[in-house]
């Protein structure tokens, strides 16, 4: 690819990005809140390029000042949305707090291998200039600010806001949205400035969800079922679209990157469906269901069926392919959506899960597999948990996998995980017809870290990836 030279951060085009450099060192959030360890959530820098002598370690650890803060999902001060603006430079990881509401801003630019503190947005701001809190997705804009969704409001009830930072002090400079134009839940969101569209999710109230699941809240209304359509100049919600039961608790939402595309995905974790969600030919949104994983009978569990629980999803740069991971039932799936309305599965790996076949869960009926799957154990260690957190590489070919899913909620679901600590993996992709293939040579066992087992989360590569940057 030839340089650009005076452009701005990230690439011109989806597909340049894909041309893109192989990556070096990912950063790793992790995690101590609910592990009955004291000690602060850190910063984890990760080397995974093959070769080098700290190849598949933890390089640096970047402990931030405060306890149980539940560092979750992270994003970047500038991506390729402002590739145009030669200015701008990606150079801080914004990092939030699920819990305690704070926002870290990480100075990556100066030694990108060794991380530090720039500034920490304390809870105090959102509240008092928004009336918001438990922020979750980071996007950057064209503008230079960077916008941040929220969950909850200071009292733990749900509401679904977005708040701004300032792209050069990172002070919070008030909310995105329009006031009293909150949705009742929020979570995740993407936007198409072409198409003057941005769309969010919703997970649940942050109360309600905090320290477990209960099935009881989804039937009080604690959690959401609806995806939400913005005006993006206005600032103002202009539809929520019922995914009805089918699709409770719509999590993390994909456009295609192609930035003229008016399609994308969304994966509902509680039934495990994803839904395709696209403009009419009257100007308005809609959604269908194209994917569907059934849900196990068991026994041995706590319910009598068992969701798959989609938990993550990804596109490809060149929306060829969709994954997604299926953190209960075990797997990670690989999709072809050239037809977008009829995704055909391509690739399929079990990476852990709660129907291995050693485990006390009995499988009674299954409408996809024939026997329940052995347990995954890669370089001697048994994978605890199920596949969570994905990211894929900008050319596709490797997918990395992380385990834990919510400090709460892996102990509830897998206690073993908050006993032993996560691992992060990596797949070896087909980009040609599909496939997924575990490399039995790549384990980074968050279980031997020096502060004892940690939960490591969403991974994220220092120029960029596939969730992290948005093309306008």
């Amino acid at each position: 690819m030839a340089k650009c030279e005076g452009c701005g951060p990230g690439y011109r085009t989806p597909l340049d990005a894909m041309k893109g450099a192989q990556e070096e060192i990912v950063y790793v959030p992790c995690i101590y809140r609910n592990t009955g360890i004291e000690k602060p959530d850190y910063l984890a820098t990760v080397d995974v390029l093959p070769g080098s002598l700290t190849y598949c370690q933890v390089i640096h650890r970047l402990p931030v000042p405060n306890l149980r803060d539940e560092l979750h999902h992270s994003g970047w001060n500038a991506c390729s949305s402002c590739f145009g603006d030669s200015s701008r430079k990606r150079d801080k990881l914004i990092l939030p707090a699920l819990i305690s509401s704070r926002i870290y801003v990480v100075d990556v630019g100066t030694a990108p291998r060794t991380p530090t503190i720039h500034k920490i947005v304390e809870p105090t701001e959102l509240f008092w200039k928004c009336n918001l809190a438990n922020p979750h997705t980071s996007h950057c804009l064209a503008t230079g600010e960077v916008m941040i969704s929220t969950m909850g409001d200071p009292a733990g009830n749900g509401k679904g806001g977005f708040v701004l930072l300032d792209g050069d002090s990172f002070e919070v400079t008030g909310c995105w949205n329009q006031p009293g134009e909150e949705a009742p839940f929020g979570y995740d969101f993407w936007y198409q400035p072409r198409h003057n569209v941005m769309i969010s999710t919703e997970w649940g109230a942050p109360k309600a969800l905090a320290n477990g699941f209960k099935p009881a809240d989804v039937e009080a209304g604690h959690y959401g079922r609806h995806i939400h359509v913005w005006d993006w100049s206005s600032r103002t919600r202009i539809q929520s679209l019922d995914l009805g039961e089918e699709g409770a608790i719509p999590l993390e939402i994909r456009f295609l990157h192609n930035p003229d595309a008016t399609e994308g995905f969304v994966g509902c974790a509680l039934h495990s469906n994803v839904f395709r969600f696209y403009k009419t030919q009257k100007g308005d949104w809609a959604a269908e269901k194209v994917i569907s994983v059934p849900s196990k009978k068991v026994e041995g569990w706590v319910l009598p069926e068992m969701p798959g629980l989609i938990t993550d999803i990804l596109i490809s740069l060149d929306d060829r392919f969709l994954y997604f991971s299926n953190w209960l039932h075990g797997d990670i799936r690989q999709y072809d959506i050239t037809d977008s309305r009829n995704p055909r599965l391509v690739g399929q790996v079990f990476l852990g899960g709660s129907i291995l076949n050693d485990r006390p869960v009995k499988v009674l009926e299954d409408k996809e597999l024939q026997s329940q799957p052995a347990p995954c154990v890669v370089k001697g260690k048994r994978v605890q948990g199920g596949p969570q957190m994905i990211q894929l590489s900008l050319d596709g070919k490797r997918l990395y996998v992380t385990t834990s899913l919510y400090s709460g909620w892996d102990k509830q679901f897998y206690p073993d995980l908050v006993k032993e600590g996560s691992v992060m993996l990596q797949i070896h992709v087909d980009t040609q017809t599909g496939g997924l293939r575990l490399n039995e040579s790549f384990l980074l066992d968050f279980g031997q870290e020096p502060g004892g087992p940690a939960l490591a989360h969403e991974v994220r590569y220092p120029g960029g990836d596939c969730s992290s940057d948005i093309w306008v």
